[in-house]
This record gives C-alpha cells, sequence and structure tokens, in this order.
C-alpha cells in the first residue's frame, strides 16, 4: 500500500472544498481505489466523501465544513486544540512540532499551523511507513475524540478519521465527550449592560422614582 499517496488524500479531503479541490476529486477517488490493503469500509466511506465534493452544491458543501470545523471545539482540526485549549502550554508544544518537521527538512508557511490535521497529514506522508505509523499513534486519542464528535453528528468526515486511525494501528474507539456549546455563542460579546437589572423601573419616558435609605454610617442617600 502506498501509504504517503493515502495521507495525501486524506489531508486534502480535510481542507475546505473550494473549487481547486472539487476539481480533483477524480484524482482523489483513484488514489483510494488504488489502495488494495484499505479496508473495504474504509474506501467505501472516502469514496462516499468524495462523490459529496461533485454532486453537492458548492455553497451548501461550503456551509456545511465551516459549520462542522469552525464553530465546535470537539470537531477542531487544530490538535492542541484538544489538548492544551488556549492555555499557554500550546504555544511551546506548536514550536516543538514545527522543530520535528524542520528537522526533516519541511518548512512550514506563516498561515499554517503545525497542530492542523492537514499539515501532521502532509508531514506523515514525506515519512517511511513505520515511521508514519507510530506519529499518528502518538495522537490516537485525540483523533479518536474528533472521530467520535463527527460520528455523533453524522458527519461524513468521520471516514477520513476513521481511516488515519487504521493507518496508525489503532481501532476507532467512541469516547465519552461533554456537551458542549457552539463556538460562536462561546465567543459572543456580553450583552452591553447585561449585569444591570431593570426590574421596578420606569420607562425612560417616564420620572423614575428615587427612594431615599439610610447607609452604614446612619446618613441618608438617595437609591434610584
Amino acid at each position: 500500500m502506498n501509504h504517503r499517496n493515502l495521507c495525501k488524500v486524506l489531508a486534502a479531503l480535510l481542507c475546505y472544498p473550494d473549487a481547486q479541490l472539487r476539481q480533483a476529486a477524480g484524482d482523489l477517488a483513484d488514489v483510494v481505489q488504488a489502495q488494495p490493503e484499505l479496508p473495504a469500509e474504509h474506501r467505501a466511506s472516502l469514496l462516499a466523501l468524495i462523490n459529496e465534493l461533485v454532486q453537492c452544491d458548492p455553497f451548501d458543501l461550503e456551509a456545511r465544513y465551516v459549520d462542522c470545523f469552525d464553530r465546535g471545539r470537539s470537531t477542531s482540526l487544530h490538535l492542541f486544540e484538544h489538548v492544551h485549549g488556549d492555555s499557554r502550554e500550546r504555544g511551546p508544544a506548536m514550536v516543538d512540532l514545527a522543530q520535528t518537521y524542520e528537522q526533516a527538512g519541511l518548512y512550514l508557511d506563516d498561515s499554517e499551523l503545525p497542530d492542523y490535521l492537514p499539515v501532521v497529514l502532509e508531514f506523515v506522508s514525506t515519512q517511511p511507513a513505520d515511521v508514519a505509523k507510530g506519529f499518528l499513534a502518538e495522537m490516537a486519542h485525540i483523533l479518536n475524540a474528533i472521530h467520535t464528535a463527527l460520528a455523533k453528528r453524522s458527519s461524513p468526515y468521520a471516514a477520513v478519521l476513521a481511516t488515519t486511525l487504521w493507518l496508525a494501528g489503532e481501532r476507532i474507539e467512541h469516547l465519552a465527550l461533554p456537551d458542549e456549546k457552539p463556538m460562536d455563542e462561546d465567543w459572543q460579546e456580553p450583552e452591553a449592560f447585561g449585569g444591570c437589572t431593570s426590574a421596578g423601573q420606569s420607562r425612560p419616558d417616564q420620572p423614575q422614582p428615587i427612594h431615599i435609605v439610610r447607609n452604614a454610617q446612619g446618613r441618608p442617600g438617595a437609591s434610584a
């Protein structure tokens, strides 16, 4: 089996489904068909995903991709998001991973993050089969977490994670994931004056009553 070409296909399938990727759908399908050792269920599910690149309306396809990968932490393709979140440890981990790539002669563009799964798969495609397998196996728990989240959504992209786990020599495990709010809700700006209450207050066009109370020193004070 040519794991290099298969890893490149998996990396491509996890990228944004733009016109260039859709035009390459036939070539991607040919690579999948040319892997005799790939289990039939993985081959069928990958080909089904590739077929959607051709059959689905491009706007629907792109919208579904954004909804799947950009609006939920559990399906994030940035691997360290699942390990470090937004903590300080994420930065050094990024540097270490980038240095691993550089030691292999691979240098990332400034716009690319080393923990992005398509980038990881591109790197793996340059390595010998045993190194590639071991490298992916080290992140099997993260891959299983993403696969679980995708399967929970009945997303066809779960096929890519399932095949990646197969390449790593790891079993698919359905993990117990906590419920999460969409990223859009987590990052939503708080409502202006959200901490204030208007209960018992008059409307803006009516006089606001003033109540006289005594403060801790026994002196009268005004309270709206």
